[in-house]
């Protein structure tokens, strides 16, 4: 094991490099083999590897590869070095198995794309800078990874980079995410400053010892990183990024939204849990803005025409939860249901995908309808993501990742009724959203015809997914159901087990029949307002312009941004351009200017004056000649 851990994020990179320098000389069947099999063969390397690490004699805790000495300098030491647990290993396996099942969808669905090898080298990047993310050994190299997928996402929401829309969409999540990411990096400096190391086991071992429960200092980094995370996961109040990063194509929203970037947050906050233990202030601040998040999004995928704006505000909804569970201290839960997530949401992008390309690239959710008789395999694998987003009870996986946070956000000794009430009403709107998006889509009348069924390639990815949104969810079944918890006692090494309130262990079947009420009676009002009585949520929406419109636009943050950060931002630069210091460039510009005006003659494209040149040219060498 010890000679291939570094061959997990290795192979994608092998993969990026070969596409970058000759992707465009490669046959083009050969493209998607390079970019695919890359990504599949570091899943295969993980389910071996993994095996090894969890069938050791005697058991691993962790596991630890230096690469090469990366940084020496003034007894300041940072190896390129990979640590392996338990929790890297389930953000492993999702990053390389849901990622291996995107590329194989990509293949497929940017098949007529003239950027092929591009898409594929940047896809590979993505993965590849992800994997070293979650598997760092040291907080400057993981860094680099967090810094790594936020190029890409660049690179990848502005793939089709002709139109100046995408081009927005992608600064504008490269510009807010940095915002969060400043925040992280001043706390990474506190806490090198504090340990003098950045390696992430010492400074976990470490911190405990030098700070007691609420000091100052622990608070301020976990804030720090909680910045960083807020920023990455599009949560609360930096989410504005991600609806407009569905400029990207529908593979490049999936794995954003699935298997890499918007989980780093979680991933964050989960491998740094020592430090937030330590600042209750930073963890209950955690769960408020997973609870605010969750419910802002919520309301405004209610409102959404575009199929995938919906699931972008789903996902900025179910990431909330994840961080509810953080700030509750229920660490498993935000795990598993970062997994089962990871699953279902990448099966609904991916099936939305493949709707828009069906009905000649229409978004708009109004002008679809009628297509599960059209795209029957689509339109059940969509089904079952769907199903298991809205958290159907029993036989979705949904329903068992997220009845976990619900239970948690009551009963944990860190739970609080406000969090709890507040996951109740996601739950409710989660399921709302979900089936007015399945029902305005797949049923009804038809609206567009369909000129493009999906293959071979498309329905593998689809049905691949909807088995593990089925079946995933049955690793983890509450107490009050069989009592089997294979995330929490496999993440237990790593991860604090959540401290239940004394005396109402045997009420969580309570919590399992309320979240089951909620999600049957979100079913049924989504049928009533779209199916049984369609003309009513017209009514409803006349009715209400206003607030339609503000939850439409995402609740204003981003005009609220632009009056706040933006223009003055402008208004400043505007006076400023003219100082003193941008002369010298400014000068520099002018007599670049000048000479090419004095160079673009000698390309007139008139024949007597190039004859001309030739004959003075000519003229000039023999004078040289004979004068030397």
């Amino acid at each position: 094991m010890s000679d291939l851990v570094w061959l997990i994020p290795g192979l994608p990179f092998v993969g990026a490099v070969i596409l970058i320098f000759g992707g465009t000389n490669l046959p083009r069947r050969l493209v998607p083999v390079v970019g695919a099999g890359s990504v599949g063969l570091s899943a295969l390397m993980t389910l071996f590897i993994g095996f090894e690490f969890l069938t050791a004699t005697p058991t691993a805790q962790s596991y630890q590869q230096v690469v090469w000495n990366w940084i020496e300098a003034s007894g300041f030491s940072v190896a390129f070095a990979f640590h392996l647990d338990v929790l890297s290993l389930v953000f492993i396996f999702v990053i390389t198995f849901v990622g291996f099942l995107i590329h194989l969808y990509s293949a497929e669905f940017m098949a007529s794309d003239e950027g092929y090898a591009r898409f594929f080298a940047y896809l590979n990047l993505f993965v590849g800078f992800m994997l070293i993310l979650v598997m760092a050994d040291n907080l400057l190299l993981m860094y680099l990874g967090w810094e790594g997928v936020g190029l890409c996402s660049y690179l990848l929401i502005g793939f089709w980079y002709l139109d100046e829309k995408n081009g927005y969409a992608a600064r504008k999540a490269f510009i807010i995410t940095r915002v969060g990411d400043t925040a992280m990096v001043i706390g990474l400096f506190i806490l090198f400053k504090t340990f003098g190391t950045l390696n992430i086991a010492g400074i976990q071992e470490q911190a405990p010892q030098l700070w007691v429960v609420g000091s100052s200092q622990a608070t301020l980094i976990a804030l720090l990183l909680l910045g960083g995370a807020v920023g990455k996961s599009a949560q609360l109040p930096l989410q504005t990024w991600l609806p407009d990063a569905m400029a990207g194509p529908s593979p490049v929203s999936a794995l954003i939204h699935a298997a890499t970037m918007v989980t780093a947050g979680v991933y964050i906050i989960a491998r740094t849990h020592v430090i937030f233990e330590l600042a209750p202030i930073a963890l209950f601040t955690v769960g408020v803005i997973g609870a605010l998040t969750l419910l802002i999004a919520g309301f405004s995928a209610l409102t959404q025409y575009d199929l995938k704006r919906v699931l972008a505000y789903s996902t900025i909804s179910q990431i909330g939860y994840m961080f509810l569970a953080l700030g509750v201290g229920a660490w498993s839960s935000a795990i598993f249901h970062f997994m089962i997530h990871a699953f279902f949401k990448a099966l609904l992008f991916l099936g939305a995908g493949a709707v828009i390309a069906a009905v000649h690239h229409e978004h708009d959710m109004f002008k679809m309808g009628g297509l599960r008789k059209k795209l029957p395999l689509v339109y059940w694998t969509f089904l079952i993501g769907a199903a298991s987003l809205a958290a159907l009870p029993f036989v979705t996986a949904g329903f068992y990742s997220k009845d976990q946070i619900l239970w948690l956000s009551w009963a944990s000794e860190k739970g609080n009724n406000w969090l709890f009430l507040a996951a109740l009403i996601g739950a409710f709107i989660t399921t709302v959203y979900t089936f007015r998006m399945v029902f305005l889509t797949f049923f009804g009348e038809v609206k567009t015809q369909v000129t493009r069924v999906p293959g071979l390639a498309i329905n593998i990815s689809l049905v691949v997914l909807a088995i593990l949104s089925t079946i995933g969810g049955f690793i983890e079944i509450p107490h009050s159901m069989g009592h089997v918890q294979m995330v929490t006692d496999f993440l237990s090494p790593v991860l604090p087990v959540t401290s239940i309130r004394p005396g109402i262990e045997s009420s969580e079947w309570i919590i399992q029949l309320a979240a089951a009420i909620l999600s049957i009676g979100g079913l049924l009002l989504a049928y009533f307002l779209y199916m049984k009585r369609p003309s009513l949520h017209f009514k409803i929406k006349n009715s209400i312009p206003h607030l339609h419109s503000f939850w439409l636009s995402g609740w204003r943050f981003d005009s609220l941004y632009d009056w706040l950060v933006v223009r003055p931002f402008v208004y400043v630069a505007n006076i400023n351009k003219n100082d003193p210091f941008n002369g010298p460039y400014n000068g520099v510009v002018r007599a670049a200017n000048f000479f090419h005006r004095i160079l673009s003659f000698t390309q007139s494209g008139i024949l007597r004056w190039y004859l001309i040149g030739v004959v003075i040219g000519a003229i000039l060498i023999l004078t040289l000649g004979i004068w030397l």
